[in-house]
Formats: structure tokens, sequence, C-alpha cells
């Protein structure tokens, strides 16, 4: 018969719970003070590059925007990996109590299949022969009764234990996803560094052609404005030559509808007829989208859940939109994200709304590194073949002039 004192022992004993958040928290703290002062760090940076970004445009301060936001970038991915360690612990800790549980709940079941085999062996020997072998009524009782109790009591025991290990299997599966995020997260920093790479290399040959003269870099700077002006006059001429559209097939504006393509969000330039449109920027027309302040190699996400219409990857020097993606969404909207420095979806593509299409620039006529988004009834787009003034040709995307919607309508 199974000892009595054997299984009070047992169902009596203190459960060996599973490691809490806390106490995990507390087993990965060595790397919980690196990642703290990484995200100091990541923040003061932010900081001085919003600072830089808002200084007069001079060949220097480009140059030091951009070594800021390569230093921020290669913090940021250490960071990413100190936060990769720590669940990588979590989830080891995690897996060993799972397995202890379960090896627990294994050996409290034995015990319950040993307990119910002396309780029915009770019940199936009749209490006649029991008296007549010699037994005491009472403890025969008092057997039965601890029997009982103790099968009891480890019955309750395996429910908690199995109510445990469904709550350890969620968190580890919730941690192994916080973790596939977070690589996926440092593959994306991987290639903002790449990005910023060649941005620092086409800094240095602006450095070279100038001769590092800051005379010929504000020339040079000129002549993109001037690019500029004729573009805007060139595209509103083409819009005003398409008529009316009908704008029907398009969401009607309600914020929230699109999301921001940017994590730290500053908006230079607003849409319409601003003051600054109105001082003789964009043909005196308006503003056909926003801009916003955008650190070269700066990580650009779509607004919303749709598909790659056009990409334009050949972007000619001083002219259009640079490098930009074009794309069409499920509700009669298009969004276009320009002077983009590099392009990471294809044409065709479905792309979700928050995934990275691509990284910040300054190609086209831009006269500094930023996002242009313009947002458009879908059924009113077309394509045109624009000739630039040095007589090259660039593929871009056109409306009619009430075609062209105001994005803050329809974001946050």
């Amino acid at each position: 018969m199974l000892s009595l004192f054997a299984s009070l022992l047992l169902l009596f004993a203190p459960i060996a719970h599973a490691q809490t958040p806390s106490d995990v928290q507390a087993q990965i703290d060595t790397n919980t003070t690196q990642i703290q002062q990484l995200q100091a760090e990541i923040a003061q940076l932010q900081k001085q590059l919003d600072a830089t970004s808002k200084q007069k445009q001079t060949l220097q301060n480009a140059i030091n925007e951009i070594a800021l936001n390569i230093k921020k970038i290669n913090t940021t991915i250490t960071l990413t990996n100190a936060q990769i360690v720590q669940k990588d612990k979590e989830i080891n800790r995690l897996s060993g109590s799972i397995s202890t549980t379960t090896d627990e709940i294994g050996v409290v079941a034995d015990e319950i299949g040993s307990s119910l085999q002396q309780l029915n062996m009770l019940d199936n020997e009749p209490l006649a022969l029991v008296i007549l072998s010699g037994a005491d009524i009472s403890s025969v009782f008092d057997t039965e009764n601890a029997l009982e109790s103790i099968r009891s009591g480890l019955q309750n025991r395996t429910t908690e234990l199995q109510h445990l290990k469904s709550n350890l299997v969620s968190t580890k599966n919730t941690t192994t996803q916080q973790r596939a995020q977070l690589a996926t997260l440092k593959q994306n920093l991987a290639q903002q560094k790449t990005s910023l790479g060649l941005a620092q290399q086409s800094q240095t040959q602006l450095l070279a052609q100038t001769k590092n003269q800051e005379s010929s870099y504000q020339a040079l700077i000129a002549q993109k404005k001037a690019e500029e002006a004729a573009f805007e006059a060139e595209l509103v001429k083409l819009a005003q030559g398409l008529g009316t559209a009908d704008v029907s097939s398009a969401a009607a504006a309600r914020r929230g509808i699109l999301k921001w393509p940017l994590d730290n969000v500053a908006i230079t330039q607003y849409f319409g007829n601003t003051s600054f449109a109105q001082s003789g920027a964009y043909s005196g027309q308006g503003h056909n989208g926003i801009d916003f302040r955008a650190p070269i190699g700066t990580p650009i996400k779509t607004a919303l859940t749709g598909t790659v219409q056009e990409i334009n990857l050949g972007a000619v020097k001083n002219c259009q939109y640079g490098k930009w993606v074009l794309i069409k969404h499920d509700n009669g909207l298009t969004s276009l994200y320009a002077h983009l420095s590099s392009i990471t979806v294809n044409k065709g593509d479905r792309v979700l709304t928050g995934q990275v299409i691509g990284y910040a620039g300054d190609t086209g006529y831009a006269t500094g590194p930023h996002l242009h988004l313009t947002v458009y009834v879908s059924s009113a787009v077309s394509f045109k073949t624009y000739t630039c003034n040095s007589g090259k040709t660039a593929y871009i995307p056109i409306a009619p002039l009430n075609a062209y919607l105001n994005p803050l309508s329809y974001l946050p």
C-alpha cells in the first residue's frame, strides 16, 4: 500500500511554481542596465540629429547630419542585439520551467494512479472479510478517508500544474514571436546601415566635386531649387490638362485611415496653398503633398496595406521625384513616397501597413534629405514620361489637380 506519510508529504510539499516575469527580469538584470544606457544614448543622438536638421543648409551640416545618423543606427543595432540576447535567456529559462513542470505533472499522475489503485482495492474488498482478517474497523475507515483526501489533493495539484504549464507555453510563444520581430528589426537596421554608408559615400563624392568649398555647394543647392520650380510648374500644367477627376471612388476623409510613414514625425511642408506656396513656390499652385524631415537612411513605411503599383529606381540628378514607390491601396487611395535613397520592394509586391519599403534620401530635386508623401485618388492616377532640363527622361505619376488629396485628412 502507498505510504500515507509519503503521500501526505507529496501533497503538502511546496509547489515548484514556474518563473514569473519578475523572476525572469531579475535574472537578466545584467543586460537591463546596458539596454537602458543604449536607449538613453539613442534618445540623445536623436535630439542632436533633430537640432542639426534644423540648422542652416551648409555642406558641413549635411555631413554632420549623416555622421550622427550613422552613429544612431549603429547604437540601435547594438541595442537590438542586447534585446535579442535578453529574449534568448527568457526563452531558455521558460523552456526549462516547462520541462520541470511537465516532469512534475507526470510524477503526480503516477501518485494519483497508485492512490486510486489502493482505494479501489479497499472498495472491492468486502468489509466482512476485512474484519475477519483481524483488521480494526476504525483503522480501515481512517485509511480509506486518508487515501480519498490524498487523491483529491493530487487531482487539484495536477490541475494547477497543468494551468501553469499552459501559461508557460503561452509566454514562451509570445517571447519567441518577440525575438523573431527583433531579428527582423536587426536585419532592417543592417540594411539602413548599408544605405547610410552609400549616402556617406555620396557626400564624400560631393566634397570632392566641390573641393570642400561652401560656395560650390550652395551653387548646387540653387541649381536643385531651380530644377524643382521647373518641375512643379510642368507638373501643374500636366495636371490641369487632365481636366477634373471623379473622386467618388476614394475613401472619405477620416483621420487614422493612414498611418505615419515614419517613426519620428516632423512635418516641414504642408499640403496646399501654404504661405510658402503663396510666396512663389510650387508655381503658386500649392504643394501636392506633405514633406517630412527624414535623415538619409531613415526607414520609410507604407501608410496602409496595398500593392506596389510602380517604382522608380533610376533617379535622374536634379530632376522630379528621384527614387520613388507608388502603392495602390484597397480603399480607392494611392500613396507616393519620394526622394528615397534606396527601395526594398518590387513592382507587384503586396505590402502591409508599417512595412519598410525603402529609406529616405535626397534623390531628385530635393535640396536636402526628406520624405515627400502624396495621396491620390487611385482611379485618376496615370503616368507620364517627363523630360528633365538635362535632356534625360523620367517616369512620373500624374493626376488631375482635384485628385491630389491632403494626406493629413487621412493620417492620425
